[in-house]
């Protein structure tokens, strides 16, 4: 398995945004996510940090 879960940084802490992301597509300032499960969002920001040996994608919001 090679999904991830996103999480949004504020304020120092990680909370959960999508659990078993298997696509993340850049797309100008927003960011597109899909689930295993076809649970789409779009995130307006960009990518903090991707760990890939703990299936993690951190993303941060701009402003």
């Amino acid at each position: 398995m090679c999904e991830a879960n996103a999480y949004v940084y504020e304020d120092g802490k990680e909370s959960l945004y999508l659990e078993n992301v298997d696509v993340l597509k850049p797309e100008g300032e927003k960011i597109f996510l899909r689930n295993l499960f076809g649970e789409q969002k779009e995130f307006q920001g960009s990518i903090r940090e991707i760990s890939l040996l703990k299936h993690k994608i951190v993303l941060e919001r701009k402003g």
